[in-house]
């Protein structure tokens, strides 16, 4: 479903992959020129055998080869533990071997909550430049980097570069005379790109109203917070059937009462396990098996001889099965939370990024001439195709109407000048946005291959091999949607 979702949400952006390296051994490896500081090492490799090192201070890498292109940068890193920081500045050139002409074009700074690799994304608006290179410091441990890939948005890096050539080309010209003409065909000019990166902040804003439809999805139906519900779990039902033999009728109307937030035990009925329902349950559970097993309540509880045999001969051993297995739900639990709570923290970040959007698509379109009616909002922003074109070309009109104003009637390069830097300074901001989705896909990324990476079959939390078959069984299918899932959110969205 999430994955149905994902892949019909909004149009896929082109793109290409320009660059793929994971410094594994061989021809990986000799991509890179090692500056000083990094050695490729086949130890905390994310996938393959090999990933870059980096020890505490400063390291610089190059790569050896041009890029036919640079685009949107992703690479993952792992620390050696929380507190280790990272900065690392990334920079293109023209040249491998040259120490000057390195532009920098992005900066990743942080650190880590855990000791897993997490996704870190940055565009590269520099598409004349072919080489690229990282320098970066390592405080208070190691860092590793691996499966590093360049991939080329095309819509985004064309619309930059015009939007450069355009603004560089029309400056330039007035530093030299007051040639109208000039003016007006580049206002001509920049109104198709304007209309175009309002057409991106759109598709922008799709791509956010789909991700958050999805992540409200996935909190609200987890599969994967069932397999932490110890109804699943054949240990758990054998003690509460341990429990109903000894126990008398007022604990028994107890435990049925407890269980009743878990699901139904008859019908194989499963909610989602939250910490509070663990917190709630798990303790007093332990109590009734307790007070269910011991001689004085037994002996008073009107059961037969022969349960109360059972009581005598299980009741220390039943208790101690109880604390085990529920020490491996709460593991499960556990990670389970931690997913949820990465899965919360990504829906919040969207919905700001969607409200944050929203306000600057509407303030662009008044920039772009169009007012502040709703309704040209929902023109803009509309599914019918002839429609959107209709409002988009309403924008490239009035710069249209701009240009000619300015070519007839103007006799100063100033209301030019600041009427470009306005359109132009509208358009700049909208790369905030194109960086700022960049982390969100960071983090659902991440959040991907944790999720998998929590289905593996060795973090199975189980001693019992019943349980441990029902853990696998569900997790043969939580790992099917989550390729699945994973698959479409990067047609969709990467």
């Amino acid at each position: 479903m999430i994955a149905a979702l994902l892949a019909t949400g909004v149009s896929a952006q082109q793109k290409t992959v320009i660059f793929k390296n994971g410094f594994e051994a061989g021809n990986d490896s000799k991509k890179w020129a090692l500056m000083y500081g990094a050695n490729v090492v086949e130890t905390n490799a994310r996938t393959g055998t090999g990933a870059l090192l980096i020890e505490q201070g400063e390291a610089s890498v190059r790569s050896r080869i041009s890029l036919s292109e640079q685009g949107t940068l992703e690479l993952w890193l792992k620390t050696s533990s929380p507190a280790t920081q990272y900065k690392i500045n990334v920079l293109v050139a023209t040249s491998q071997n040259s120490d000057s002409g390195w532009v920098n074009v992005g900066r990743i700074n942080g650190s880590n909550d855990t000791a897993e690799y997490y996704a870190k994304r940055v565009s590269i608006d520099d598409p004349g430049k072919k080489f690229l290179r990282l320098d970066i410091e390592v405080i208070n441990g190691q860092l590793w980097i691996d499966d590093l890939s360049v991939e080329k948005i095309l819509l985004d890096t064309a619309l930059q570069k015009n939007q450069e050539k355009v603004i560089a080309e029309v400056l330039g010209k007035l530093r030299d005379d007051k040639n109208y003409q000039v003016q007006a065909d580049a206002l001509r000019t920049l109104g198709k790109n304007y209309a175009a990166q309002v057409d991106v902040q759109r598709q922008y804003l799709e791509y956010a109203n789909g991700i958050y439809s999805s992540v409200t999805l996935v909190l609200a139906t987890s599969e994967r917070g069932k397999m932490a519900n110890p109804l699943g779990y054949q240990t758990f039902k054998g003690v509460v059937n341990d429990v109903r033999t000894v126990a008398s009728p007022i604990q028994k109307a107890r435990m049925d009462s407890m269980l009743r937030p878990l699901g139904d035990i008859a019908t194989a009925t499963l909610n989602i396990m939250t910490n509070g329902t663990y917190a709630a349950f798990a303790e007093p559970f332990k109590t009734i098996v307790a007070t269910a097993f011991d001689r004085s309540s037994y002996e008073n509880a009107g059961i037969d001889r022969k349960s109360r045999k059972f009581a005598e001969a299980n009741g220390l051993e039943t208790f101690k099965k109880t604390e085990t297995f529920l020490g491996e739900i709460e593991k499960e639990l556990n990670t389970v939370t931690a997913l949820d709570k990465d899965l919360l923290d990504i829906q919040r970040e969207v919905d700001k990024f969607r409200k944050d959007l929203d306000k600057h698509l509407k303030d662009s379109l008044i920039a772009g001439g169009m007012g502040r009616g709703k309704e040209n909002y929902n023109r803009v922003m509309s599914k019918d195709e002839p429609v959107r074109a209709a409002a988009l070309q309403e924008i490239d009109n009035y710069f249209m109407v701009q240009a000619e104003s300015y070519q007839n009637y103007s006799s100063s390069n100033t209301e030019f000048v600041q009427f470009m830097m306005k359109a132009t300074r509208t358009m700049e901001e909208t790369q905030v946005f194109k960086e700022r989705f960049n982390q969100i896909a960071s983090s659902v990324i991440t959040f991907y291959d944790k999720f998998d990476r929590s289905v593996a079959k060795d973090q199975n939390p189980f001693t019992n091999d019943k349980d441990r078959a029902v853990w696998e069984s569900h997790a043969v299918k939580v790992r099917a949607y989550i390729q699945e899932s994973k698959a479409a959110f990067a047609k969709a969205y990467m």
